[in-house]
């Protein structure tokens, strides 16, 4: 039987050829034989209860002149797919949570959607480690100006970053002696009618905010630190961050051993543990990236290793 995947991501033709993890794990897909349906979020549909989709077959190739090939539109109920990849960006937004609602509906026909739908909506990337503080450092959420005055009052140096947002984006800094706190803090809460994160800051990010993949629960050996560029204090890719593969330490190990369960049990497949120092910073399960880096570097078929596990589920 040939399996049918479909796949739900931001338009293919804007990925970054180098570095797109999703297109590793279509390489995966079109290595195995499976045929390919690509959507884009705004092509899904539900009729009287029933999850559809305008589709496209995808053929993808490693070529960074020509790596995807899209036919004409045929319009498909997704209970006629095997697997669905839900690889859209972030922002985490009600279009996201809608998107996640038609995939359910796929789901309860059937199909085997990665990650799953309500556990996109449970575990928030930044908000999820709150069920983890032993793991974390001293963090607050809130949208009260005042408890955020009273915490940067208490730690001193701190990380303000929006709930919804990827790649680094809007995220600040304050130190002690810094004048800007209010105008963060209402920025980021909207003067108070939205909920913002604010975190100890961990002076070992200059030594690198590693990424750890996990599948199904278990870590992949390696850990991609991507250390800030220089006058940059974000560690990410796309904020300039440089990537280097390190070997997972034994507090990696035990922070995995000791998340990885929970996101097995959500039907977490695909999971990137944001971790500095000993601190586990975001749990990101929308669309975890860095698979090409680790792969390159050392010598790793990640997406295989996931595929293994698909096609033992379904």
């Amino acid at each position: 039987m040939t399996i049918k995947i479909g796949v739900v991501m931001d338009s293919i033709q804007n990925i970054h050829y180098k570095k797109d993890s999703t297109l590793a794990l279509l390489w995966e897909a079109k290595a195995r034989g499976w045929t390919i349906y690509y959507f884009e979020q705004q092509d899904l549909f539900v009729r009287d209860g029933e999850a559809f989709g305008n589709s496209r077959l995808l053929n993808v190739f490693q070529d960074p002149k020509r790596w995807f090939e899209l036919s004409e539109y045929q319009r498909i109920a997704l209970s006629e797919l095997n697997v669905i990849l839900m690889r859209k960006d972030p922002p985490f937004d009600l279009e996201y949570i809608y998107t996640t609602y038609i995939l359910e509906l796929a789901e309860q026909a059937g199909v085997k959607i990665i990650n799953k739908p309500q556990s996109l909506r449970d575990a928030n990337e930044k908000f999820y480690t709150a069920w983890f503080p032993e793991h974390c450092p001293p963090t607050l959420i809130t949208r009260h100006i005042h408890l955020l005055r009273e915490f940067f009052h208490e730690q001193k140096d701190i990380i303000c970053k929006p709930l919804d947002t990827m790649g680094g984006a809007s995220i600040f800094r304050l130190t002690a002696s810094d004048m800007n706190a209010s105008v963060v803090f209402e920025t980021l809460t909207r003067q108070g009618k939205g909920f913002m994160l604010a975190q100890r800051f961990i002076p070992e990010i200059f030594q690198g905010d590693k990424r750890i993949l996990l599948i199904n629960g278990e870590p992949v050996p390696y850990a991609l630190a991507r250390i800030p560029a220089t006058g940059e204090l974000r560690g990410n890719l796309a904020a300039g961050a440089k990537g280097v593969a390190q070997p997972l330490t034994e507090q990696d190990l035990k922070l995995c051993k000791s998340i990885g369960p929970a996101l097995r049990e959500k039907g977490l497949l695909l999971v990137g543990l944001d971790v500095i120092g000993n601190y586990v910073t975001e749990i990101n399960v929308t669309s975890p990236t860095c698979i090409r880096e680790l792969d390159e570097q050392c010598h790793l078929t990640i997406s295989k290793l996931l595929f293994d596990v698909i096609e033992d589920q379904i």
